[in-house]
């Protein structure tokens, strides 16, 4: 099986593969213009790396950004199957396993570190 996921922001979406059991790589994160152009990229990306399953982060304490998730998972084109996982941390998680690393950019890494945190909670969550 190939896992994605993605950790869906307000300007970027993070974004994390696995390919093989028990690795699990960040990619390059999607940046938002709008919804219907992040939603295209999420669906190239799926399909470029011929994923399976995509795991989309999901926020327990945020009932906003759930229904905004929930919104954007909609406009995927993604016709396999898609499971929500909690997101709740992990974006605080992500910016200690690199602090000192990156200050201050905006580049995604962080975003997409977290996509990975939440992929490897996923699959630890399944085995």
């Amino acid at each position: 099986m190939k896992y994605a996921s993605i950790d869906i922001g307000l300007k970027r979406i993070g974004c994390a593969i696995s390919l093989m059991e028990g690795i699990v790589n960040p990619k390059e994160a999607i940046l938002r213009k709008n919804r219907n152009q992040a939603a295209a990229d999420v669906d190239n990306f799926l399909k470029e790396w011929e994923i399976d399953i995509l795991v989309v982060g999901y926020p327990k304490s945020s009932v906003d950004m759930r229904k905004r998730i929930d919104h954007f998972t909609k406009l995927l084109k993604f016709d396999k199957k898609i499971v929500f996982q909690n997101e709740d941390l992990s974006t605080i998680e992500s910016k200690e396993l690199i602090k000192g690393e990156i200050k201050h950019k905006r580049d995604g890494r962080i975003d997409s570190i977290a996509a990975s945190i939440i992929l490897q909670r996923y699959l630890k969550e399944i085995s």
